[in-house]
């Protein structure tokens, strides 16, 4: 693996890094304020190509892949305006609609998802099963020739700005009689689909939501991919959901530890700045490395997904899941610390990331179901759930 960048991965973080810089936390923080969606930056960012970036130039991608992705979503992230409908809607559902989707599928929604015009959502959790596929309820029977698919869903993330939601559901095998997984795309508009916001302690533009479907009636095409395969597909998906949030969590830690070093470099008492006390400057050069070291992972990871690896890129997205979101956890508590009682001054950016940065250890996939998979699969323990 080549650790040095190409010129083009280069020229693309800089570009990136300067449209986050030109909107920034301030920006996101009046968002939030104003209970507004990030539309600008979205619609921009799609305008210049970052959010297609993985997607097949056919379709108004950029044919690229995970690692310019993730390049750009860690640039905003580090800029304090990373988008977590990038780990939605470009990420998950683009690669799936990509690898699986039918040339119609393709067309009716990989340009819009690429320009930033389309907004798709996806639904996996639910109340009683979280993200345990195998306990998954949502249920789709035939109904001549289309689907009808009932079920609940939560804490599904920007419904209310997507057009359609691709649905983890399941339907029953003809043969056995068993439930298995598969992927429909649900349109937000669908009679018999409905949402609700769950209310949250978190200061993001995008909410979550809970999902209703009663009966919902959907035309043949809704399905995605092999009716016999999804599970494999379902897990293709994920694969880029890990590294975009590791994307997020690394440039989030980057961004904590940007404000932290520049405010321990200004202060100064006893005659001397801050940061030249072992007592500040040791931890934060102790979340630099583990930042750092995050960043390798993700980056291996997003090399094996565009090598085609799908079980490499398994291992080490999970893994550099779990690295990111420790890492940009710390990084973020010790650049508060470093400014004080300023820390949690809104002027500061600081204060919010405390509970954002935290989501990174529960979701999209919780650090204890990572120590279960690298448990099982890289050491060989015995399955313990």
């Amino acid at each position: 693996m080549n650790f040095t960048e190409t010129a083009e991965q280069a020229a693309l973080r800089k570009a990136v890094g300067e449209l986050g810089a030109r909107y920034g936390h301030e920006y996101m923080r009046r968002k939030v304020a104003a209970g507004e969606h990030t539309d600008e930056l979205w619609l921009e960012a799609g305008k210049l190509g970052f959010l297609g970036l993985n997607l097949p130039e056919r379709y108004g991608g950029g044919g690229a892949g995970m690692y310019e992705l993730s390049l750009a979503q860690e640039e905003l992230a580090a800029q304090g305006c990373g988008q977590l409908m990038m780990v939605v809607t470009p990420a998950i559902c683009g690669t799936v609609i990509a690898r699986f989707g039918t040339d119609e599928q393709k067309q009716r929604w990989l340009p819009g998802i690429a320009d930033g015009t389309t907004i798709m959502a996806f639904a996996i959790t639910e109340p009683d099963a979280g993200s345990n596929s195998h306990k998954i309820t949502t249920t789709g029977r035939r109904d001549g020739s289309g689907w009808r698919l009932s079920g609940r869903k939560v804490f599904i993330s920007g419904v209310d700005r997507a057009a359609a939601v691709l649905v983890v559901g399941r339907t029953e095998d003809a043969k056995t009689g068993r439930l298995k997984p598969v992927l429909f795309i649900v349109p937000t508009d669908a009679p018999g689909f409905d949402y609700q916001p769950i209310a949250m302690d978190l200061a993001m533009p995008d909410k979550q939501f809970m999902l209703y479907l009663d009966e919902v009636a959907l035309a043949a095409d809704a399905l995605v991919g092999d009716e016999d395969a999804a599970l494999a597909q379902l897990f293709a998906g994920l694969n880029p959901e890990r590294i975009m949030a590791s994307a997020l969590s690394v440039g989030t830690g980057r961004y904590a530890l940007d404000k932290a070093v520049k405010y321990a470099n200004e202060r100064a008492v006893w005659g001397a700045p801050i940061g030249s006390h072992q007592g500040l400057s040791h931890p934060l050069a102790q979340a630099k490395v583990e930042v750092e070291l995050a960043k390798l992972m993700m980056q291996k990871a997003a090399a094996l997904y565009d090598a085609g690896d799908d079980m490499g890129a398994g291992e080490s997205a999970n893994m550099a899941k779990y690295a990111a979101a420790e890492a940009a956890m710390h990084a973020v508590d010790q650049a508060v610390q470093t400014l004080g009682g300023n820390g949690f001054a809104s002027e500061y950016g600081l204060g919010t990331l405390l509970a954002t940065a935290r989501v990174g250890r529960v979701a999209p996939v919780s650090r204890e179901m990572i120590l279960n998979f690298v448990a099982q699969f890289s050491l060989g323990l015995p399955k313990s759930y």
